[in-house]
């Protein structure tokens, strides 16, 4: 995760000599406040990607001297079925219906989004 990390503090670099060169000069608070956003978003990035390169060390993707077979095996557990995604789709629906028809609406989306949100983070968490 090297490569992808040092990628996006490429990217963080930009977006921090960009805002260092356009916030003086700017009257636009939206540009200013979306170049400080993708600034802090890489950064963010580029230190889970650093983080987990120190963790777990060097891939396979990462040595050049690697073999393919060397990166093969099982990926990720992906869960089977679930209907946690209909239901907080659902929420996330009547939640942005809520803000154009009404609060009553929103606060129900968001009750109904709040169980599915749960059940993505916990359904798997017996392992």
């Amino acid at each position: 995760m090297r490569v992808e990390a040092l990628l996006f503090v490429g990217v963080a670099v930009f977006f921090g000599v960009v805002s260092a060169c356009y916030v003086p000069f700017s009257d636009d608070p939206a540009g200013n406040a979306a170049l400080l956003v993708s600034f802090l978003m890489s950064s963010l990035i580029a230190f889970f990607l650093w983080t987990q390169h120190r963790r777990r060390g060097p891939r396979a993707q990462d040595r050049p001297d690697a073999d393919v077979r060397e990166g093969a095996g099982p990926l990720e557990f992906f869960p089977p079925r679930s209907y946690f995604p209909v239901l907080t789709a659902l929420g996330a629906a009547l939640a942005g219906l809520g803000v154009v028809y009404g609060m009553w609406l929103f606060l129900i989306g968001i009750g109904i989004t709040a169980p599915g949100v749960a059940g993505f983070v916990f359904q798997h968490n017996d392992r």
